[in-house]
């Protein structure tokens, strides 16, 4: 078959470090989770006990990685950090058993979602979309992808200049991972090269131009950026 012809240069694949390889993880797609810890979702004013997982997205070229720094987005006065286990898919599919889901999962790696959270909160108010507050350029940071299951516990902290944000476990999970897998598949198709964060614990904050921001999960490499 002969190579398509495009009127533009097509933009550049986005894709994600793999630790200890040169080689790159293609990616397709990011979803997120939303408040799946139940210590955030009580800090948003939620109650845990009733919710169903849902979703959004970024897009792919949101993705900040290789320990590059952030640029402080516009049109926000209130940058939050949500310190993320991301877990990325080898395999995709739809309508998959939560008994199966784990054997998608090609790697996982720490993240942050950012998040511009007056724009967030003055969109909930108006019964807006999320998309300006959630998916904006080098929202979504990314460590290294370690290759191999996903750690279903084991500490996941954050730090801003040394300062202890978010420290908790990733057994406190209310969807574990699997489940996440299962339902997600059963609203889309998935497919290899998508990413999921799924969920920030409480202690989420406001961080600021100049500072150092440190994510670490137990068994995954840390991921490190600063704010500029």
């Amino acid at each position: 078959m002969d190579q398509p012809q495009y009127v533009i240069t097509p933009p550049a694949q986005a894709s994600a470090p793999v630790l200890g390889s040169s080689a790159r993880f293609p990616v397709r797609r990011i979803f997120c989770v939303g408040r799946n810890y139940a210590d955030h979702a009580r800090e948003m004013g939620h109650d845990p006990d009733r919710e169903p997982p849902f979703f959004f997205t970024k897009p792919a070229d949101a993705l900040l990685t290789d320990g590059a720094d952030l640029p402080f987005p516009s049109a926000t006065e209130d940058l939050h950090h949500e310190a993320e286990l991301v877990v990325a898919l080898g395999q995709g599919g739809r309508d998959i058993a939560v008994e199966d889901a784990a054997g998608l999962i090609w790697g996982a790696a720490a993240g942050i979602d950012f998040t511009r959270r007056d724009l967030q909160a003055e969109a909930k108010r108006m019964s807006r979309p999320w998309d300006m507050s959630k998916g904006f350029d080098h929202s979504a940071a990314l460590g290294a992808l370690t290759q191999g299951p996903a750690p279903e516990k084991g500490r996941i902290w954050l730090s801003v200049d040394g300062e202890m944000r978010q420290d908790a476990d990733l057994s406190d999970l209310i969807w574990s991972i699997p489940e996440v897998i299962a339902h997600l598949s059963r609203l889309v198709a998935l497919a290899p090269g998508d990413l999921i964060f799924t969920g920030t614990p409480a202690g989420v904050s406001a961080v600021t131009r100049g500072q150092q921001v440190k994510v670490g999960i137990e068994g995954l490499a840390p991921l490190d950026t600063r704010i500029v």
